[in-house]
């Protein structure tokens, strides 16, 4: 800018400096009787003087423009394309475009670090499992990630300004959001949302933004499946303490019948004590179960690596355990149909497996009955066992509940028979846990069929 006014001042100088020139030269001519001369050398002077000033200053003024509009256009562009800015010019204005060429580089920083933080944040978001919906003070919605909109079935990214009840018709999260909004303190819930398909949700509510603008962002983590296995969890303990409390009465029952004079009735101390026996070794069944189950769900690893199983082993000692159980209610149990077919598994994981399916099909089965054992390798490199009764069956209504621990189908028969309702579990959890599946085909009156389908080595 000092150029600049040096450069006017100098303007100003030769205008001052030219009124003693007008001077000395309309000396001469001021005499009586030529004024109009005087006059008209003035007018001309002036004329001159003036035109010189004003293309100067036009001249200046239309520099300055040309580079003013250059700046104008250099900061309209940001931060986007950047219009390049010419050295020359005004040495004003030279400065300043070199200050303007450093902001802008600050200003491209930022923005580079304000995406980078943007792009992180929306794939943070994104991964994230949570479910994060964001509001302002009027409940409309100005965010949500993937998770919120798929645990809701709506439309991610939802468009900005809807509101509330135009993504989710939920009352507890309108109630929570709206407090929040209103008193700006953190608040947290445990609810059930309908509908979000009835799961369970773990919310952290927080406000966001000033007071006059407050709005609110609440997390929604999913705990349907915590919620699950604390009811399973509650449930387990409920079966297991009925389980136990039958024999155990029983047991307490005929032994208080002998201690107050069954002893010395001939006649039935033997069958008391026949009873007490028969539900001693039912509690000893259940605990075995439990233990097995405990095993099975604690995952731990094996002291043993994995073996090549022989299955026609396998069936043969689990057919040793039930034989003489079957020869007592008539049951031909038929092995003739195992070829010889290996697995990669623990062996006496599975004789559990075999000896639970074989005791489940002579227990079950008619008086003079058949069960068939299958054990066969198939084309795509499964193995595959089958175990086929001809005992009462399964209803269909009971068939996808025969694998939940302490099911039974027919509580009244399978009591007196010994069932602990954890032998089914326990073949299900086996077979997964060693890459294979379990399935059941029954007809009501007809009998069952367990298929067992497993890699085969």
């Amino acid at each position: 800018m000092q150029n600049t006014l040096a450069k006017l001042l100098g303007a100003w100088c030769v205008l001052v400096l030219s009124l003693p020139v007008a001077y000395l030269w309309l000396k001469p001519g001021i005499v009586p009787g030529h004024g109009a001369e005087v006059l008209i050398k003035l007018l001309v002077l002036l004329s001159l003087v003036g035109a010189i000033g004003l293309s100067f200053t036009y001249a200046v003024s239309k520099r300055w423009a040309q580079r003013t509009e250059l700046l104008e256009n250099f900061v309209d562009s940001l931060p986007g394309t950047r219009t390049e800015l010419p050295e020359a010019g005004p040495e004003e204005l030279q400065s300043l475009a070199r200050a303007m060429r450093r902001m802008s580089e600050r200003v491209q920083q930022l923005v580079e670090k304000a995406n980078l933080e943007l792009s992180r944040r929306e794939t943070i978001m994104a991964c994230m499992a949570e479910g994060v919906l964001a509001v302002d003070r009027n409940l409309r919605v100005n965010f949500c990630n993937s998770a919120f909109a798929e645990a809701f079935s709506t439309r991610v990214p939802e468009s900005e300004g809807r509101t509330l009840y135009e993504v989710v018709r939920e009352p507890v999260l309108r109630d929570i959001l709206e407090r929040v909004t209103t008193t700006g303190k953190p608040e947290s819930d445990v609810f059930r949302l309908p509908s979000a398909a009835g799961r369970w949700f773990d919310a952290r509510t927080l406000p966001l933004g000033e007071e006059g603008r407050r709005g609110a962002v609440i997390t929604l983590h999913d705990i349907t499946d915590i919620e699950r296995q604390e009811q399973t969890r509650k449930q387990f303990i409920a079966d297991v303490s009925h389980e136990l409390r039958t024999p155990l009465a029983a047991i307490r029952g005929y032994a208080e019948t002998l201690l107050d004079g069954g002893l010395e009735d001939r006649d039935n101390n033997r069958k008391f004590v026949e009873i007490i026996l028969s539900h001693a070794i039912r509690l000893n069944n259940i605990a075995s179960d439990l233990l097995v189950i405990s095993e099975l769900d604690t995952n731990a690893v094996p002291a043993a690596p994995p073996e090549r199983i022989a299955l026609h082993e396998v069936v043969d000692a689990a057919f040793r355990i039930v034989e003489r159980a079957a020869a007592a209610k008539g049951i031909r149990v038929d092995l003739s149909q195992c070829q010889e077919c290996w697995v990669l598994g623990y062996r006496f994981r599975l004789e559990q497996v075999m000896v639970n399916l074989l005791d489940n099909a002579v227990k079950f089965n008619k008086a003079d009955g058949e069960v068939l054992v299958e054990c066969g390798c198939l084309a795509d490199g499964q193995v595959r066992i089958s175990v086929t009764d001809t005992g009462v069956g399964i209803p269909s209504d009971d068939l996808k509940r025969i694998f939940e621990r302490f099911y039974r189908v027919d509580k009244a028969r399978s009591r007196p028979a010994g069932g602990t309702g954890l032998g089914l579990p326990i073949v299900k959890q086996v077979v997964e846990q060693m890459g294979g599946t379990v399935n059941v085909e029954s007809v009501l009156g007809r009998g069952a069929k367990f298929s067992i389908l497993l890699k085969g080595v």
